[in-house]
């Protein structure tokens, strides 16, 4: 099985984008998060991914963090969500949005996402509500891990920035989680702060 891809971004397109590894071009299927997070065409990339093959059709599904495909294969595990549904969540939620909506059983944010009506964005929120806990994903009403911003780490430079801005440590950490979560693990430190200023502000 396929579990990660690492190569120069070819070509994307709504929903799909084509990684060159070693002269060989791949076709994976993500969310819009995803395609965003991977860059430019031409510049290297590296996708986590999922095979799905079903009797008439194979196809691989990328994902730019592992949180999100966890989330992904959590998803498809419920009864009428197939792997169109389940990108699409996660194109209209980050993981941690996910996460929270589960926590609190908040089947109306789960609906916004295309081709989700509010009976299937019910059952999702019902049947994870209880794994949500568990999973990977940012913020809300749950507690932060301390991992999220490790000592030395860009995370934790960037949390000692709001600090020291007057924000409380935990709003920090809970904010530079986030932003990592949106950015992803190669963001740069002055990214980073930004972006987690303006989510502990907001």
């Amino acid at each position: 099985m396929i579990a990660k891809l690492s190569g120069r971004l070819d070509a994307t397109g709504e929903d799909w984008a084509v990684v060159d590894v070693g002269g060989v071009g791949y076709l994976v299927h993500c969310s819009s998060r995803t395609l965003a997070a991977l860059g430019e065409v031409g510049e290297e990339c590296t996708v986590h991914t999922e095979l799905q093959v079903s009797e008439n059709d194979m196809r691989l599904l990328g994902f730019a963090e592992q949180a999100e495909r966890d989330w992904f294969r959590l998803l498809t595990g419920v009864q009428g969500v197939g792997s169109k549904v389940g990108l699409a969540i996660l194109s209209a939620l980050s993981t941690g949005e996910l996460r929270d909506a589960c926590g609190k059983g908040d089947a109306a944010m789960v609906a916004r996402a295309q081709g989700v009506g509010p009976k299937l964005a019910g059952r999702i929120v019902n049947e994870l509500k209880d794994k949500a806990g568990g999973m990977p994903g940012g913020s809300g009403g749950f507690a932060v891990s301390a991992a999220a911003a490790p000592v030395g780490s860009k995370g934790a430079d960037a949390a000692s920035a709001l600090e020291n801005l007057g924000f409380k440590p935990a709003v920090a950490a809970q904010a530079v989680a986030r932003a990592l979560e949106e950015l992803g693990e190669s963001a740069r430190e002055g990214d980073l702060i930004r972006v987690a200023l303006k989510k502990a502000a907001g």
